[in-house]
């Protein structure tokens, strides 16, 4: 949900001053900031009105929003980052913080939204201020002015910030999904869910609020059930990960706090298959 609010932001009266011209590696291994040789690299360029913002690729914080530094070991307790789905899943994007001193709540009371902070007074270059508003009670929106380039054939996502997945407290904003084509030059703001009745949700300076992925702009593909060569050629190879489970597992296996019992079946298949990719 990005448009221009033309009503509210006049891009030739507010002479913004992008104060950063800089690129983001994507598609990079999840570990690393360099890739090796023979991996693809992208580049997001970007250009920004804040640099408090702070775009990056998003970083698992450890200990942090991701969990304790919990060793896979019996008796700990499990956490996120022991998943490589989710670490991977985590880490896939572009993060970005809040750039504010200024701490907002927003908060729904009585079915109504609302925005507390003590914004001050305008800063110099005409932009919206206060940089929140209400959107219709269901939601409320951040003129955020960030121009992420992505090459021809590619587009940016929004999407909520994985430590969304990970809190218990209810307070992390919710970004709503919205695909933006590369020939928008500008994102003018993002949108958020409203928290729930008696929810509130919270932005302070430095944490992160959103995150960006970076995807084809067209979604070129069919939904088509198998047949039955190919699923039996599938399930033969669940049922093969599934008996060599022990061998594959050995020496990783441990029972979690919860009586969960965890092993590195995956972990090692997923560190077979790259390193395979990379051979190829």
């Amino acid at each position: 949900m990005v448009k221009f609010p033309g009503k509210r932001i006049d891009v030739a009266r507010a002479h913004f001053q992008f104060a950063r011209k800089r690129t983001v590696g994507v598609g990079i291994r999840a570990n690393s900031n360099k890739p090796r040789q023979g991996e693809l690299m992208r580049k997001v360029k970007y250009r920004l009105n804040d640099p408090g913002l702070a775009p990056r690729r998003t970083k698992l914080e450890i200990p942090g929003w991701a969990g304790k530094r919990e060793p896979r070991a019996n008796g700990s307790r499990e956490q996120v980052w022991h998943c490589v789905p989710f670490s991977e899943g985590a880490q896939y994007g572009i993060e970005l913080f809040y750039p504010y001193d200024n701490e907002l709540h927003v908060s729904t009371i009585d079915g109504r939204l609302v925005l507390e902070a003590d914004w001050g007074p305008a800063p110099d270059g005409g932009v919206q201020w206060r940089p929140f508003r209400n959107f219709g009670d269901h939601f409320y929106t951040y003129q955020i002015l960030l121009d992420l380039k992505v090459e021809k054939g590619m587009a940016i996502r929004t999407e909520p910030h994985p430590r969304f997945y990970t809190d218990r407290t209810d307070t992390v904003p919710i970004a709503v999904p919205a695909l933006i084509r590369n020939w928008w030059p500008m994102m003018f703001f993002t949108v958020f869910k409203a928290p729930a009745e008696g929810r509130t949700h919270v932005f302070r300076r430095n944490e992160p609020f959103a995150q960006i992925i970076v995807i084809p702009e067209e979604a070129e593909f069919e939904l088509e059930r198998m047949g039955e060569e190919e699923a039996a050629e599938r399930e033969l190879q669940a049922r093969r990960i599934y008996h060599s489970r022990p061998t594959l597992s050995a020496g990783t296996e441990w029972t979690s706090s919860t009586d969960t019992v965890f092993d590195g079946t995956y972990r090692h298949l997923h560190r077979a298959a790259k390193e395979k990719a990379r051979q190829d």
